[in-house]
This record gives C-alpha cells, sequence and structure tokens, in this order.
C-alpha cells in the first residue's frame, strides 16, 4: 500500500483538503504556510501528506511540488467531476414516488434541493471509496447520488415499505434497501458499516437525537466518520432550536459546519420551507448516558417521535383498559403483555400486544418476531393491513408460514382492531418465519436442509441463489415486497 493510501485512510471521510493539497502540488510550487492558508487542513495533516510523498517531491528552499514525471500517477486521487441530474428529472421521479406521509412527518424536498444534496456530497467527498447511510430517504437523495455516481455504494433504511420498493425499482437494486424503525433499533447487518450518514429526520428533539444516535451507531469509525442532517426551526422559537442542538451535543457530535437555508422544501412553511444542513463529527460512539442508551430506552416506552399524527410527542397513549380486552382475546392463560418492540425474540403461548399507534409497518413485523401459540394484536381500525379485502389477504399471505389470522374490526372500541393469530401447522420452510431475528442466509440454509431433499452443501447454494444480496439482514429487515418475493420463491 502507498503511504498516501495509508494517510486517507486515516482521515477516513475528511480527506477533501488532503486531495486539494494534493492538487495544488501537482500544479506548482508552495511552501508549507501557503498550502495551509489555501486548503484549510491542519498543519500537522499538509505535513503527513508531505513526509507520504516525500520521494516524489521537488523542493527549492522553503517550497515544494509533486515532480512533473510522477504527477499523472497520482492522479488516481482526484475526484473528477461527474454531471448530477437535473431538477426536471428528479421531479420526475418525486412524482411517480409514493406520496408523503404526514403521520411520518414527511414534507417533500424540492428536486432542486436533492440535486444540490448530491453534488455537494459529491464535491466533499470521495463517493466512489465511501459507503453511504441515508436515514430516511422519502425525499429520494439517494437516487440523485446514484445517477451522480453509480458505483457508489449506497444504503437506505427507512420505515416506509413503500420509499425502499420505489428506491428498488428505480436503481434496479444497485442501492441496498434496508427495512428498520429505529425507535426500536438498528438492524444488526447495517450497524458499524457506514464511513458517512445523512438523514431528514422528524424536527422533535425527541426525532433528532434518536436518528442522530442511530447514525452514529452505522458508522465504522465515529471519529473518522460524518454525520449529515438536515434541521430547521422557526427563528420565532430559538429556544426549540437550542434543545435539539443540546440533544445532538449530548451525543458528543461537534458541528463542524451549519449550512444555513441549504434544505428547500414544499411546505414546513411553518419553518420558512427551509432546513440547516449540519455536518456533525462524532467525538467517539455515543454510550449510555450520551444518548444512545436514553434513545434506546424511550423507543420502547414512548413512541412519540413526529409532529403529526398518532406518534406525535404529544400524542395520548392507547386508552386504559383496552388491553385488558386483547389480553381476554388472547385467551386470558398466562398472557404476555407487550409493547411495540421486536428488538428481540418473543416467545411464550400467549401475547398480547398493544400496536394502538401504529402507522403501518408495526403489525406485520411484530406477527414475525413474536413466536406464540395465540397471539391478539391491538391496531387502529384504520390500519392500512386492514384497509380492505386486498390488503387484508395480503397480509394473511405474507405470515401464512407462521400464522392464521382473523381480523376482528371496530373492537374492542370504534376506533380500534384486533388481529387474531392462532399458530400455523408447521412446513416445509416454516422455520424461516420462525427464527425473524436469525440471519436469512442461516436461516433459509438450515430449512432447506432439514427438508432432507438436499444436502447441506447443495442448500446452502440454493439459499445464496434465494438471497443473495441480503444474506446478512434479518426476515425482519427485509422490505415488504423482498418478504413477498422470497414467500413466493419459497412455496
Amino acid at each position: 500500500m502507498h503511504p498516501l493510501d495509508e494517510l486517507f485512510a486515516a482521515h477516513g471521510v475528511a480527506t477533501h483538503p488532503l486531495r486539494l493539497a494534493l492538487a495544488r502540488l501537482a500544479a506548482g510550487w508552495w511552501d508549507l504556510d501557503a498550502l495551509v492558508l489555501e486548503t484549510a487542513a491542519p498543519r500537522r495533516s499538509v505535513q503527513e501528506l508531505l513526509a507520504a510523498l516525500d520521494g516524489d517531491l521537488d523542493r527549492d528552499g522553503d517550497r515544494v511540488r509533486l515532480r512533473p514525471s510522477v504527477a499523472p500517477a497520482y492522479e488516481r486521487y482526484q475526484v473528477p467531476p461527474a454531471p448530477p441530474p437535473d431538477p426536471d428529472t428528479v421531479a420526475g421521479w418525486i412524482a411517480a414516488a409514493p406520496p408523503p406521509l404526514p403521520a411520518l412527518d414527511h414534507v417533500p424536498a424540492t428536486p432542486e434541493t436533492v440535486v444540490r444534496r448530491a453534488r455537494w456530497l459529491d464535491e466533499r467527498y470521495d463517493l466512489r471509496n465511501t459507503r453511504l447511510v441515508f436515514l430516511g430517504d422519502h425525499d429520494l437523495t439517494s437516487l440523485a447520488v446514484r445517477a451522480l455516481r453509480p458505483e457508489a455504494r449506497l444504503t437506505v433504511v427507512d420505515v416506509d415499505d413503500r420509499v425502499l420498493e420505489y428506491v428498488d425499482r428505480r436503481t434496479d437494486r444497485s442501492v441496498r434497501t434496508v427495512h428498520a424503525d429505529l425507535r426500536i433499533g438498528l438492524p444488526p447487518a447495517i450497524a458499524g458499516g457506514a464511513d458517512l450518514v445523512f438523514s431528514d429526520p422528524p424536527y422533535t428533539p425527541e426525532g433528532m437525537g434518536l436518528f442522530a444516535a442511530r447514525g452514529v451507531e452505522c458508522l465504522a469509525e465515529p471519529a473518522r466518520g460524518h454525520l449529515l442532517l438536515a434541521y430547521g426551526y422557526s427563528p420565532r422559537h430559538p429556544a426549540l432550536g437550542a434543545k435539539v442542538q443540546r440533544a445532538l451535543a449530548e451525543l458528543g457530535l461537534v458541528f463542524a459546519a451549519i449550512l444555513p437555508g441549504f434544505h428547500r422544501y414544499t411546505g414546513a412553511q411553518a419553518i420558512g420551507g427551509a432546513a440547516d444542513l449540519y455536518v456533525c463529527q462524532p467525538t467517539g460512539r455515543p454510550g449510555r448516558g450520551r444518548g444512545k442508551g436514553r434513545s434506546k430506552d424511550r423507543s420502547k416506552d414512548d413512541a412519540g417521535i413526529y409532529t403529526h399524527g398518532p406518534q406525535s410527542v404529544e400524542a395520548a397513549a392507547s386508552p386504559a383498559g383496552l388491553m385488558d380486552a386483547v389480553t381476554e382475546l388472547a385467551d386470558g392463560r398466562e398472557v404476555v403483555r407487550r409493547r411495540a418492540d421486536w428488538s428481540a425474540p418473543v416467545a411464550a403461548p400467549a401475547v398480547a400486544l398493544d400496536l394502538g399507534t401504529d402507522p403501518g409497518p408495526w403489525l406485520l413485523r411484530a406477527l414475525l418476531a413474536v413466536n406464540a401459540d395465540r397471539l391478539a394484536v391491538l391496531v387502529p381500525n384504520r390500519h392500512p393491513d386492514l384497509a380492505d379485502a386486498a390488503a387484508q389477504a395480503e397480509l394473511r399471505r405474507l405470515v401464512a408460514p407462521k400464522y392464521r389470522l382473523r381480523l376482528l374490526r371496530s373492537t374492542p372500541d370504534g376506533t380500534h382492531a384486533v388481529v387474531l393469530a392462532e399458530a400455523a401447522p408447521a412446513g416445509a420452510l416454516s422455520s424461516v418465519w420462525t427464527r425473524a431475528h436469525g440471519k436469512l442466509g442461516n436461516t433459509l440454509r438450515e430449512a432447506l436442509a432439514a427438508t432432507g431433499a438436499l444436502t447441506r452443501n447443495a442448500a446452502r447454494q440454493r439459499a445464496t441463489e434465494l438471497v443473495p444480496d441480503v444474506a446478512d439482514l434479518r426476515l425482519l429487515d427485509l422490505p415488504r415486497h423482498r418478504i413477498a418475493e422470497l414467500l413466493a420463491a419459497t412455496s
């Protein structure tokens, strides 16, 4: 490895000043002080760069340059400019995308903002060699980055299965898509694997703190990575901005830059339709007492992180007494009562689950996560999976290897429903559905081998064919449409 590769690796994603210094040295003579002033790189970093180039430098007193004869060999360290998609193209993507969900604080960014994000990321970071994770991407920034840098390694993590399916379809699965509700936790396969994280979170202090904490968990080396956050507040309420900034500071985040008015939205008029770009550098991985623990615990006790809808900060919990009725429907015999949390497996003869504020994605995940002979789940009466006969049939199909369902509308009151799940007879691949917390490559291979129709080697090969790009994910982490595809392929 060339010493320059080692130096760039040591600086993580913050190599832009060094690349600029290298370009300047290839163009002519510079002394150390002038190079520091030109690039805004720390003096020690510039000295390390010169040391890495030492054998290929010409010297004239205090001035140095990259020898012209070797300069072409260093062109690989520069990031050649690439044209971003035009705003009209992005506007077409946005128009064809799933409509915003106010309950998830979706306010679409303008096409010009999406292009600006992609261009800024490309100018600041070497996206060819950077692992970039988007925590939420209803604005489709990942599509703009993919169009600009097709070789970029991108991952979109979102609670909205519609967004994940849309990104999959638009990019031919060249962008990795993963389902997660960050209140419940970050999928293990995503933790510690990113160099850069971008997110436009809910603008409540709770939402900003939670998304930022999960973002730091995504980073492979937090102190060498960057966390990029969109955040806006009304200048009429500076105390709210101060509260959010304190929440971020408690996570050990340093504000390397705040770019005012960077993001513009078709809505969000309370904050002037604009938000700033926060460029945050973690000082380390947050521990309990510095944000991570509090955010994780909050997700299990209080789902409110949004500004609107049933999961807003001000929303009330399910009315008292409702879960008593649900418990009776779950059999009443040693029933385990739970709130929304599938971070770990739940196994019991009978379970009563309170998903009374489910925005849509929770019900399927809960049915996958809980292993019970009988399960009763409280959901809103207008839950998307109960909306019509087609939605109900699809839900039944997705959990058929594990459960048989009965749907009780307007039970136990007019605004709620109860989903009753009875354990289904075990089938050939039922264990994949009952081990939803295991790595999919492992659970699928073992289930295929257990049928006796395949040798272990053949089962391993078949599992690889079925889930070539998601073997390290859990069934819980798959976007909904990928679960449907897996079910169809194994039926």
